[in-house]
């Protein structure tokens, strides 16, 4: 058993639904997130309203799957970044499941 995460932009968010179900991952939680990037410090005070938030609206995926399951779908992620002509690429971790209850 493995965990994964994937987190991306909103426009691949229908993309990463795509790929998840050709990997064979059925069942995942997602939630919309805001992503950052660090930014030079004119940035920050270079709106018109700073008190607005300044994130890019993103999601993240997460899910508790079999190995053979991840190695697909990172497989299919990596294909899909190698065709993708994006500053903000899908990004995907795996960590171990050393237990559950």
């Amino acid at each position: 058993m493995k965990m994964i995460i994937v987190t991306t932009v909103e426009e691949y968010k229908s993309q990463v639904f795509k790929l998840f179900k050709q990997a064979g991952v059925d069942s995942f939680s997602e939630s919309d997130i805001d992503g950052y990037k660090s930014a030079a410090p004119f940035m920050y005070t270079s709106s018109w309203f700073p008190s607005e938030k300044g994130g890019a609206a993103s999601n993240m995926f997460f899910s508790f799957t079999e190995e053979e399951k991840v190695s697909e779908l990172f497989k299919l992620i990596k294909q899909f970044n190698e065709k993708s002509e994006t500053t903000n690429p899908i990004r995907a971790v795996e960590l171990p499941i050393e237990r559950t209850v």
